[in-house]
């Protein structure tokens, strides 16, 4: 890596010396680290794993408070989206028996691993609560529809149980790379990604009747919440790195998803009596979600690509040792 700099400028009038900035640059314009090779089906998997989580956790709070159509809305919202992000993580690895692969070790080190066997273990539960929606269309036997009909509750509160840690590796996951606004903003992004999980799933319950959609509206606003607040603090206190937070297409999908989320969420809140306002909102904090976890891996890319990102905190930390030794 080599920094350049022209030199000092000439003082004019006894003023102060201009010093034009320094311009960095990797070895043949090469970036310094290497830059994932993701693609969207990525932060599409991301979202997902948000939305099946959090409807997991709606599903089983409305089966114990018992609303009937928001407990369906969600357990099916929840399946969807495992089917979904199943299909877009078989997708980027190339093929499915490479999922399977990954199920021969457990490596608690890896994020990778511990979230393979976090989807593993969540996904039959997360299916006999849905499947249990669904047992009366089902070509099954009468014992069978009633056995999977019985064993929705259960499996519901086991999905449950399993799902802040579903909402929240995902975020463990990018941070533990060496792309520079991924890595430093690893306190705000599990929040940032719960939040967003909330508000997701939460927008999704609004869909269903008024009578049942309270908790879905208190989710969806809470998320909303946290997730701008910690969205806010990522975007400002990691220095030149929170830059892509803030400018390139990573900062536009942001200002957007902090748009989305605003609108969302004022209108869950003033359309608690009214229908079509609700299904606005939820479609709102849904889309707002989409362009929060685009955004952050957009972010991601943007700062492994200029050298700037990975010399400036690396420097900065030296300086730091060095001052106190």
């Amino acid at each position: 890596m080599s920094v350049e700099s022209p030199g000092r400028g000439k003082k004019r009038g006894g003023g102060r010396m201009m010093v034009p900035p320094a311009e960095f640059r990797s070895y043949y314009g090469r970036p310094i680290i290497k830059a994932p090779t993701w693609e969207a089906d990525i932060p599409a998997y991301l979202f997902l794993g948000g939305l099946m989580a959090g409807s997991s956790l709606l599903g089983a709070g409305a089966d114990l408070t018992d609303r009937p159509a928001l407990r369906k809305l969600s357990r099916l919202t929840a399946v969807g989206a495992l089917s979904g992000s199943f299909a877009a993580l078989v997708h980027d690895l190339g093929m499915p028996s490479r999922f399977h692969h990954m199920l021969r070790v457990a490596k608690p080190t890896s994020p990778m691993s511990v979230g393979t066997w976090i989807l593993t273990v969540y996904g039959p539960f997360a299916g006999l609560a849905a499947g249990s929606e669904i047992a009366n269309v089902l070509p099954l036997p009468r014992w069978a529809r009633s056995t999977l009909r019985w064993s929705g509750r259960p499996a519901g509160l086991i999905a449950a149980a399993i799902a802040p840690a579903v909402a929240s590796y995902t975020s463990v996951l990018v941070a533990d790379t060496a792309v520079p606004s991924w890595h430093e903003a690893y306190r705000e992004l599990p929040f940032v990604f719960v939040g967003s999980a909330a508000a997701a799933a939460g927008g999704v319950g609004l869909l269903a009747p008024l009578r049942e959609s309270a908790p879905a509206r208190i989710l969806a606003v809470g998320g909303m919440a946290l997730e701008a607040l910690a969205g806010l603090r990522m975007e400002t206190v990691h220095g030149v790195v929170s830059e892509p937070y803030r400018e390139g297409r990573g900062g536009r999908l942001l200002k957007i998803a902090r748009a989305l989320n605003v609108g969302g969420g004022w209108l869950a809140i003033a359309g608690s009596r009214n229908r079509s306002m609700s299904a606005v909102a939820g479609a709102s904090l849904v889309a707002a979600s989409v362009c929060t976890r685009f955004a952050v891996f957009s972010a991601g890319l943007q700062s492994a690509e200029d050298p700037k990102y990975t010399v400036i905190p690396q420097r900065a930390r030296i300086i730091a040792r060095g001052k106190a030794k």
